[in-house]
This record gives structure tokens, sequence and C-alpha cells, in this order.
């Protein structure tokens, strides 16, 4: 199985080779746009910066001639969950052939309200957790799940989730 990423972010590529493990993956980084903000402010922006990282890493490969089958796409975004209080870290991926696409959400947590207030304000997830760990690059390493868990679950295995799931289509009879 060939893959294609659309980032450089080394979680994201180790989440999509623990997700396809089984498959023994050769997975291909592609810094590309995700075609939303930086910091995604719903599930429905979250959703769709995946799906056009998923796009644009399939195409960027075909570009380089890779022999991608799959382009992946990885989003984290804040929302506000239906019914819930609080504000929630989100993570979606989506998966592309080029002609279907899968999508499968990862866990949400409930950011603490020190958190979610300068989030709400207008600053983005990372630095925040940075700033409140007192830590750099947290989005590279045990990201804001791994940190907010005391290690229960960390952004990598997080995002693995997702990737899982967006995965359905092509990997089972049932779609």
């Amino acid at each position: 199985m060939h893959v294609a990423v659309g980032s450089t972010n080394p979680v994201k590529r180790a989440a999509v080779e623990q997700a396809l493990e089984r498959f023994e993956p050769t997975v291909a980084v592609q810094a590309v746009d995700s075609g939303v903000a930086e910091q995604p402010r719903s599930t429905a922006e979250t959703i769709a910066g995946a799906e056009n990282r998923a796009r644009r890493a399939l195409e960027v490969a075909g570009e380089c001639e890779s022999e991608s089958e799959y382009g992946v796409g990885l989003e984290g975004g804040v929302a506000r969950l239906d019914e819930t209080p609080g504000l929630y870290l989100i993570m979606w991926a989506a998966a592309t052939d080029g002609e279907t696409m899968g999508r499968g959400g990862g866990p949400s947590l409930q950011l603490p309200d020190r958190v979610a207030t300068r989030v709400e304000s207008g600053e983005e997830l990372g630095p925040v957790m940075d700033d409140v760990l007192g830590t750099t690059n947290v989005a590279e390493n045990e990201g804001a799940a791994g940190a907010l868990t005391d290690g229960l679950t960390d952004r990598k295995r997080a995002l693995a989730e997702a990737v899982a799931c967006a995965f359905g289509p092509f990997v089972t009879s049932y779609y």
C-alpha cells in the first residue's frame, strides 16, 4: 500500500504508519495547504481541511510520479459540540483514492477553561498548550491529547484512530 500524507508533521506520518501497519504501507509526506484556517474552529472546517489535504497530497504525489494509491489528510481543530458544555479538541482524517473519499473522526477532548478561553479569543491551540505546559512544539510530540490525559492517549494514537476509520471504504466491502 502506497500512501501520500498531506503534511510534513512527523506525528501525522507516524499516525498513518501505525493505523495501516498490517498493510506494510510505504508513506510519503507532501507539504500541502489545508485550505482552511491554521486553527480550524468547527467540525465542518476541520473535516474540510482533512479532505483538502488528502486530495492535494494525492495530486502532488502524482505530479512527482509517486506510486501513491491513496492520499491522506489529517486535521486537528476545536469546536463546541451540541448539548455539551465547553470547547473540544477534535481530530479528523480523510482518505481518498481519487474517486472515493473516506472520513473518520478521532477522539474528542474537552479543553480546560483556561486553554479554551485563550483559543476562543483567537489564539492557536498549539502555542497556547506550549505556553501552559512550558514546552515547545507539543503538536509534534504528545499533543494536547497526551498532555491533557497524562499519556492515557496521545496525538499519534488519536490521529491513528481517525485514519483507521477513514480507511473503512478501502479495506472492507461494506461501502
